[in-house]
């Protein structure tokens, strides 16, 4: 018996062709993307639980260290509660300085991230669970923090659900791809 499963992603057309006969489950790529395709870069955007430093200039009382509340907020001097979740660091930054331009002539702001919020990897490695980011994470760099594959792990597939998406994506576990702060990484089990 055979039925196709189609799958559009970025303008490719994929049909993934099941046969089941003799007990084995074979399994049938056309038209599919390339590796570097399917990866695409995602700019970083604050979250809920980053720490950050603001750094404005001949201003240390608006200077420090801020963590992104639950709700993507944070709450500053002078401005009140602003809002960083969802923004990338330059968007923040930006609002953060028209915010404060209000009360404080021609200010300079700068913005880091200092603390990243965590990512969690489950399924087929030694030990599944919570794991501090660090700058420029791959999949493999997150495997091997979680101890390794096991023996039933698929190594050539990978499932991530980002932190802002409801979802989780197959991609291709390379070297290249990427693991973002609060991304749910899931290695599945081989089928043989």
């Amino acid at each position: 018996m055979t039925s196709p499963i189609w799958h559009t992603r970025r303008g490719f057309l994929r049909s993934f062709v099941l046969t089941a006969g003799a007990g084995a489950l074979g399994a049938c790529a056309t038209m599919a993307p390339s590796t570097q395709e399917m990866i695409e870069p995602v700019e970083y955007k604050l979250g809920a639980g980053d720490q950050i430093r603001i750094t404005v200039f001949n201003e240390p009382d608006l200077t420090g260290p801020f963590t992104v509340g639950a709700q993507g907020n944070i709450a500053y001097p002078l401005v009140g509660t602003i809002r960083a979740g969802g923004l990338t660091v330059a968007e923040f930054t930006t609002a953060l300085q028209t915010a404060l331009s209000t009360y404080v002539r021609s200010p300079s702001v700068a913005v880091e991230v200092t603390n990243y919020r965590p990512f969690f990897i489950l399924g087929e490695v030694t030990r599944p669970g919570t794991y501090p980011y660090s700058a420029s994470l791959t999949v493999p760099n997150a495997v091997a923090t979680a101890g390794g594959f096991t023996y039933r792990a698929n190594q050539s597939r990978v499932f991530i659900r980002h932190a802002n998406e409801s979802v989780e994506r197959a991609y291709p576990l390379t070297v290249a791809t990427p693991v973002l702060p609060g991304d749910t990484v899931r290695i599945g089990e081989r089928l043989f």
